[in-house]
């Protein structure tokens, strides 16, 4: 059994921190380039996809300027073990929408509804929401409530309604995080620890995947009838 709770501002650090564990260890899950561990890249977007995460917690406390709220499930019967979370961004100009930027569930509490109650807490409040997952993921949003309206990219775009708000959603700008001497720093060790050769195939690897998933994306759409 677990419980669900709703956030408005920074979360504990006890909290904090297995949201980001959580991160670290499923960011193929819940990544826009869904790397794979195999690939050397892997800890770069590991740190990438975290700090980005990091972030949004921060400006929780509206330093950043942007609306950012954070639904969290615990265990009932361990109140201090985080069983999943679920960050969205509030639309401003539509009080009713937002956007889900990140959630996971561990392996281990998955099956037990513990998206679903989140998803649902959070369309409780926002009931115009979006989201875009990769295609073998549509089906389980589906069954929440969205449905297919366009493709973002190699994910496909869903929302509850058969449009996007017309409110603004404020975003993050990633690029310094990719641009960022920690992020050289790792992209050092690991060409020091691969070699050119195969930091050069990983980076084509990745390409090729998003190359991939951007097709099956697209198909997917064209194929439920949307133009893209």
């Amino acid at each position: 059994m677990f419980t669900v709770t709703r956030l408005e501002s920074p979360p504990p650090e006890a909290i904090r921190s297995q949201i980001m564990q959580m991160v670290v260890d499923y960011v193929t899950d819940i990544s826009a380039v869904a790397i794979a561990p195999s690939n050397p890249l892997y800890r770069l977007y590991q740190y990438g996809v975290g700090y980005e995460v990091h972030l949004y917690l921060e400006a929780m406390d509206g330093s950043r300027g942007m609306p950012v709220e954070l639904i969290v499930a615990l265990d009932a019967d361990d109140p201090a073990t985080v069983v999943g979370f679920l960050l969205y961004l509030p639309a401003t100009g539509d009080p009713e929408a937002c956007s889900v930027a990140y959630m996971a569930v561990p392996l281990s509490h998955r099956r037990q509804g513990i998206a679903r109650a989140m998803v649902q807490a959070m369309l409780s409040r926002y009931p115009h929401a979006e989201l875009a997952c990769f295609t073998g993921k549509v089906p389980c949003f589906e069954s929440m409530g969205f449905q297919v309206i366009g493709v973002r990219g190699p994910q496909v775009l869903m929302n509850t309604r058969d449009h996007s708000t017309h409110g603004h959603v404020a975003v993050l700008d990633v690029a310094p995080i990719y641009r960022s001497v920690e992020v050289r720093q790792i992209h050092t060790y690991l060409l020091q620890q691969q070699g050119k050769k195969a930091m050069v195939e990983a980076e084509k690897q990745r390409d090729r995947h998003l190359d991939q998933l951007t097709r099956q994306a697209r198909a997917f759409v064209q194929q439920a009838g949307i133009s893209v």
